[in-house]
């Protein structure tokens, strides 16, 4: 199992605002233009949750990711 980070809270909150976020761009309903530079944005998003989840200890994560 791994540690907790050095800065966690701030990861935590990051990785909660970022899911947030993704949430609420999914929810979004606009037009192809936009619809592209959504999915850029939800793509890079994800990305670096992956990178928040990797510094953490596994399932760390999982309680937020089911609400």
């Amino acid at each position: 199992m791994k540690e907790l980070p050095e800065k966690f809270p701030e990861y935590s909150i990051m990785y909660k605002t970022l899911s947030k976020q993704i949430k609420l761009l999914k929810k979004t309903k606009v037009n192809s233009k936009e619809e592209n530079d959504i999915n850029l944005k939800i793509q890079n998003y994800q990305r670096e949750l992956n990178k928040i989840k990797e510094k953490f200890p596994d399932n760390y994560f999982d309680e937020f990711d089911s609400s």
